[in-house]
């Protein structure tokens, strides 16, 4: 996915706003600065626990935004729909997005419907696109991580993919294993109104933590080191993970971001984000050093260092 976005998509569209490799285009409009950007869902199953494609679509735009630091206002929706698509599944999910949109304090105001013929479009996919003000003077993109930034998690990771997962194969667990599906917009601004000055953020979709954050090594051409013993993997997830052969560092979550900051904020920034959800379970999980450039490495829980790079294919395709 990566090379397929730098030699078609980056190559073919190139231009200053798209080079910044961000989760949204920021761009100024008369007096407001604004973020703009967009994604599609063909998560399958459509309904899983914690959430279905209709959840999953407005928060992840709304996330996009916010790791802009913008505040999210207006959301647009289309739905390709296949032919004979039961109307309660497409009401269902309907009524989640317009939950999904209360809850983040956004709103659907445009849409497009496309009906494809039996058997060509799996049921729905639905494609989003979002825009936000930005009310601050901040920079939050890769560009603006600085040496010695502390790297805060905002919760337990794993939980989303593996909850579809579990949903597509029929994978029974003691206790449901529940997506971490949610907005965050809140949680951004939070930090923002008190005054702590982000760096950047990442959250954590497809290819998890790991990914993200090689991502934003490389763009930023610093080193991130981080500490496993940190990372929050509740028993379940991290059980299933071993049952699958799966790493939880790769595994999506939908509900989760990283903060760059000035390490002397990291305190007052986690007290912060673990007074709000979903926040709740914040933790300080590594800092950015000079070198070596673009490479991320991670203490084991045995003390050893391993270099955390980015995986050839997808753990679990299909999980947004």
């Amino acid at each position: 996915m990566q090379q397929l976005i730098e030699k078609v998509f980056i190559s073919s569209f190139d231009n200053p706003l798209l080079a910044t490799r961000h989760d949204s285009a920021v761009f100024e409009a008369g007096r407001s600065r604004l973020a703009f950007t967009t994604d599609s869902y063909v998560v399958k199953p459509l309904f899983f626990p914690g959430g279905d494609i209709g959840t999953l679509a407005v928060n992840g735009t709304v996330n996009d935004l916010a790791m802009s630091g913008a505040k999210p206002l207006y959301l647009s929706a289309g739905f390709i729909i296949e032919e004979g698509f039961p109307t309660e599944s497409l009401w269902r999910i309907a009524q989640s997005m317009r939950h999904a949109a209360e809850r983040a304090g956004v709103r659907i105001v445009t849409g497009d419907t496309k009906v494809v013929d039996r058997g060509k479009g799996d049921g729905i996919f639905v494609n989003t696109a979002g825009i936000g003000v930005i009310e601050h003077s901040l920079v939050i993109a890769p560009a603006s991580v600085r040496p010695g930034d502390a790297i805060l998690l905002s919760g337990d990771i794993g939980r989303h993919g593996i909850a579809v997962m579990a949903a597509r194969e029929g994978i029974a667990f003691e206790t449901t294993i529940e997506s971490d599906c949610a907005p965050l917009g809140g949680l951004a601004q939070h930090l923002l109104v008190a005054g702590i000055e982000i760096h950047c953020l990442r959250d954590l979709t497809r290819g998890g933590l790991a990914s993200a954050l090689v991502e934003i090594a490389q763009t930023s051409r610093l080193a991130i080191r981080i500490d496993e013993s940190e990372l929050p993997v509740c028993e379940q997830v991290q059980g299933a993970c071993e049952l699958l052969g799966l790493d939880p560092l790769y595994v999506a979550n939908e509900g989760r971001m990283v903060c760059f900051l000035p390490r002397a904020q990291a305190s007052a920034a986690l007290e912060l984000m673990r007074s709000v959800s979903p926040g709740e379970g914040a933790v300080l999980i590594g800092e950015v050093k000079n070198t070596p450039p673009g490479r991320v490495t991670m203490t084991t829980r045995i003390g050893v260092d391993r270099v955390v790079d980015m995986q050839s294919g997808e753990q679990l395709p299909r999980i947004c």
